[in-house]
Order: structure tokens, then C-alpha cells, then sequence
């Protein structure tokens, strides 16, 4: 049980790595799409380009990152004792350490 909880921490952090692209992405196109239609934001002066853009990238990248996120991390829940439910919030948060960091860094 321990050894796969220390794997499970393991993979996520790893996963969290590249896992910096989707997040900025996602964070990318929140600012310049709906927080900024509500006024909460600023829109970057150069972003004119529309959304096809990130759409063209931002979608493929996204579902790449969510489909290894979920093939790493089903065979290593399956061997813990933990359900879905609470093993993927977990993992989740896992992931974003890598974020967060460069948050707190830069």
C-alpha cells in the first residue's frame, strides 16, 4: 500500500512537469476570453487572432495531457485502496505541484 502511494506521488509530480503547458493554456484563453468579457481581466493588447487558434492547439494538447493523465494513473489506483472518487482529487493536486511552484518562483 505504501509503496504504491510513493509511486502514485511519483508519477503525478512526473506527469505535472509537462503537465505546466495545458495549465497556462487553459489560464491563457480564461484571461483573454471570459474573465475579461466579464471585466475581471485585461486582455492582452496583441491577442487578436480569435479563438480558432486556440482551438487548433489549445484542444489537442488539452486532450492529449488528459488522456495520459488518466492511462498513468488507472493501473496505479487500481493497485491502491482508495476509490476513484478520492484517489483523483488527490492525484490531481499532485499534478499541480509543478504549477505552483512556478507560480511561487517567478
Amino acid at each position: 500500500m505504501r509503496k504504491w502511494t510513493g509511486i502514485a506521488v511519483g508519477v503525478n509530480l512526473l506527469l505535472g512537469i509537462p503537465g505546466v503547458v495545458p495549465v497556462w493554456l487553459i489560464w491563457y484563453f480564461a484571461t483573454n476570453g471570459p474573465l475579461a468579457s466579464l471585466g475581471w481581466t485585461q486582455r492582452e493588447p496583441t491577442e487578436n487572432d480569435g479563438i480558432l487558434p486556440m482551438l487548433l492547439i489549445g484542444v489537442p494538447v488539452l486532450t492529449v495531457s488528459a488522456l495520459l493523465w488518466v492511462l498513468a494513473n488507472w493501473p496505479v489506483r487500481r493497485r491502491t485502496t482508495l476509490s476513484w472518487w478520492r484517489y483523483a482529487p488527490a492525484a490531481l493536486l499532485v499534478t499541480l505541484i509543478p504549477t505552483f511552484t512556478l507560480m511561487i518562483i517567478l
